[in-house]
């Protein structure tokens, strides 16, 4: 059984207000539910999270990040990244071609319409 999440209240620097996170770019909402649902896979354990968070948190601040909040979404995504590397087969190389691939999609997708991949288009 996997425990419950801690209070959001606890989460390092997570912006919140009364009704919950939030949330500035539909990204940083689906970098959220990743990691949630990651979480609840079992892939991390909480504290592994937090700690994973806090890390990348330090790291940015100690290579100058002025800690507006603007970016704290950006240190969430590096800590899913590092720890989705960690423990599981995902490869750095695997991961930047996704990117680059992704890259290519948005630049060539109509605005409004949704980026696909080329495999999604095969779908």
């Amino acid at each position: 059984m996997i425990a419950a999440l801690p209070p959001l209240e606890d989460l390092p620097r997570l912006p919140i207000d009364r009704d919950g996170p939030v949330f500035r770019e539909p990204w940083e909402a689906q970098a959220f539910a990743m990691a949630i649902k990651l979480h609840e896979s079992g892939l991390f354990t909480w504290p592994e999270w937090a700690e994973a968070l806090s890390t990348e948190i330090a790291a940015a601040q100690k290579a100058g990040d002025p800690d507006l909040g603007d970016t704290y979404y950006q240190h969430w995504l590096k800590a899913l990244e590092t720890l989705v590397l960690a423990k599981t087969t995902l490869t750095v190389d695997r991961l930047e071609s996704r990117r680059r691939a992704w890259r290519k999609a948005a630049e060539r997708a109509p605005h409004g319409e949704p980026i696909l991949l080329p495999e999604d288009e095969r779908d």
